[in-house]
């Protein structure tokens, strides 16, 4: 590589630094706010089993961060090395966009799974009674 298109040190560590603050840092809002809000969501999949939801919320949350942070890490090593500012610029907007992205899937991915465990169990407290197996006729009939 020609020394004068070689990518400044302090370009390079300023692009990863950048990333990972605001990769890391969304991720850690995300998180959260799913936490939060999946609570009351959860509670109404898992009625009468408070203790059930509280721990597949903890759960969800524990591998939302693990997947998403692996993936904000895995990311970080690319092969966009930086000229000048501008580069560092685009070269986070891409990686950034794509942990959007990610986000985004995986948000989707885990309503359409929490709503069908949700249906299913508001089809199981709502379940038709089960038809009598025989009859008894009244006394004097």
């Amino acid at each position: 590589m020609d020394p004068i298109e070689a990518p400044s040190q302090s370009y390079l560590i300023a692009q990863h630094v950048t990333y990972l603050v605001l990769s890391l840092g969304t991720t850690a809002w995300v998180g959260r706010t799913l936490y939060r809000n999946g609570a009351a969501f959860l509670a109404d999949t898992f009625i009468g089993k408070e203790k059930l939801a509280e721990s597949v919320n903890q759960l969800l949350l524990v591998g939302f961060y693990l997947v998403n942070g692996g993936w904000v890490v895995r990311a970080l090593k690319g092969n966009l090395l930086p000229l000048n500012a501008s580069a560092v610029i685009e070269n986070v907007a891409t990686n950034y966009g794509t942990v959007l992205l990610t986000l985004g899937v995986m948000h989707f991915g885990n309503l359409y799974v929490l709503n069908r465990m949700r249906r299913r169990a508001i089809s199981d407290r709502n379940a038709a009674p089960v038809a009598p197996e025989q009859y008894f006729r009244p006394v004097g009939a």
